[in-house]
């Protein structure tokens, strides 16, 4: 799986890539990345690569002919067929919101061309002609596309094989379909008392079921208070049983 990264900023990413769990994708060559500058494609003494908005306002806007270049350049060195090209995606505020699903797809494929916009964007005619998918981070507004690239690969990195301790690991979070889409429960750990706040009793057990019963109650309980809108997916497909329903039912009164 290999990702390209068209931006401004390469060194941004310097750290990201050699830090935490995820490295060992970067490093082991199970997620590839390579940064890509457009100002190396752009012309001039000064590499110029935006300029000043038609009908005039603020900021600055991403030429297309450097973009153009750098995307042609990474084309021909990922030597791709031209009906067999992974996907150019923009990270802008109209794109589609990343999901868990949507991660899921992009972890089993073979990878795509990461555009980073900066200033007020990118000219419309370059997005119009090569950009396939455009992602969103949520309803507000970054200086550059810089994080959410960080922010995909991240999550696409976590679910390869052998990148995380424990391989099933990533099966127990929130919004994975082994949860059924709900919230992950709390987590504790040592000690067993902090600052007069003792462990659940449940959790100390040692009896499997109810330990599993309780971080089912717990994921049940935080998504109804959290983010219904998960809770009804899961009713909608049949994920939830009658004890969840039972424990559902008393929820108004516990909270």
């Amino acid at each position: 799986m290999r990702f390209d990264i068209i931006t401004l900023f390469p060194e941004l990413f310097a750290a990201f890539l050699e830090s935490g769990v995820t490295r060992r994708a970067y490093q082991s060559g199970l997620v590839e990345v390579r940064l890509w500058n457009p100002r190396d494609h752009a012309e001039g003494n000064y590499r110029r690569v935006d300029d000043r908005p038609f009908g005039g306002g603020p900021g600055m806007v991403m030429m297309a002919e450097p973009l153009s270049r750098c995307l042609g350049a990474i084309r021909q060195d990922r030597a791709e067929n031209s009906d067999a090209q992974v996907p150019l995606v923009l990270f802008s505020p109209i794109g589609q919101a990343l999901t868990h699903s949507a991660v899921e797809q992009w972890s089993a494929s073979a990878g795509a061309v990461l555009l980073c916009g900066r200033y007020e964007g990118v000219d419309q005619r370059f997005i119009d002609r090569f950009v396939d998918v455009q992602i969103s981070l949520g309803d507000f507004v970054l200086s550059g596309g810089e994080i959410p690239a960080m922010a995909l690969i991240d999550a696409v990195a976590r679910l390869q094989p052998g990148v995380l301790h424990d391989d099933g690991s990533h099966q127990l979070d929130s919004f994975n379909p082994a949860l059924d889409g709900l919230l992950d429960n709390p987590h504790y750990t040592r000690p067993e008392e902090w600052q007069g706040e003792r462990v659940p009793a449940a959790l100390l057990s040692g009896h499997h079921a109810q330990i599993e019963r309780w971080r089912r109650d717990q994921r049940l309980a935080l998504t109804a208070q959290h983010r219904p809108e998960l809770l009804e997916a899961a009713r909608r497909h049949g994920a939830l049983t009658q004890a969840d329903e039972m424990l559902l039912a008393k929820l108004p009164k516990l909270l």
